[in-house]
């Protein structure tokens, strides 16, 4: 059975160094990712482009691609996106003993006791922390930075390859092969100014911005969604 990754975030817009970390992670790791767009995310400012539009860029990001999926469970839930809520259902929908894991960037590795019921996560699955050339997620740095998050993770650390051996209560940190120079916020700038930006998303996606008027996007009359 593949391992199940659920990689969660506003995706707003999703963009090319989204998809390049959920296929590097689906390659090495031989897993299904999922796509988990948040709806109301406890620790960002409003999204920019409402959840249907979020989820629909998704669906054509990753259209024809094996082993990519999107799960609109979030956008569905009333309140705020709290990811233990997500892992619960998620929990609760394969049974006891199936591998879970929620895909997490290293920067959120380090604000993870700010997350609420933060703790409870590694009761419901795995969290992979994915490492971007030249950052410092070893233990001795995360202690000195998070020093509560490593108490917790300390002794839950062990190698990707590893998490599916048992359904829940690792932390393992993924490396990447090379930096990703995209940012969300950055294209959501260039969009709006009308600077350069297509090649930052996949050209479906880029088509969609333009025909409905995302982001400020210039020369365009937006468009009902």
């Amino acid at each position: 059975m593949a391992l199940r990754i659920h990689y969660g975030g506003t995706f707003d817009p999703v963009h090319a160094g989204h998809l390049s970390v959920a296929r590097e992670v689906r390659d090495a790791l031989q897993a299904q990712v999922f796509f988990v767009p948040a709806a109301d995310p406890p620790h960002k400012d409003a999204t920019h482009a409402d959840a249907d539009a979020r989820a629909r860029m998704l669906d054509l990001a990753i259209a024809g691609e094996p082993g990519l999926k999107v799960d609109r469970r979030e956008l569905h839930r009333a309140g705020p996106s709290y990811t233990v809520d997500t892992l619960r259902e998620l929990r609760a929908e394969a049974g006891r003993d199936v591998p879970l894991v929620w895909m997490i960037g290293g920067d959120s590795l380090l604000q993870l006791h700010t997350w609420h019921r933060w703790r409870e996560l590694f009761q419901l699955a795995h969290v992979l922390a994915v490492a971007r050339p030249g950052s410092h997620l070893e233990p001795v740095a995360v202690a000195a930075l998070a020093p509560e998050v490593e108490a917790e993770i300390g002794p839950r650390r062990r190698a990707p390859a590893d998490l599916n051996s048992s359904a829940a209560g690792g932390l393992a940190i993924f490396p990447l092969q090379r930096e990703r120079p995209e940012s969300s916020t950055e294209l959501r700038r260039r969009i709006a100014t009308g600077e350069s930006w297509e090649d930052g998303v996949a050209p479906a996606v880029a088509e969609y911005i333009r025909r409905h008027g995302l982001y400020g996007v210039r020369g365009v009359t937006p468009a009902s969604l």
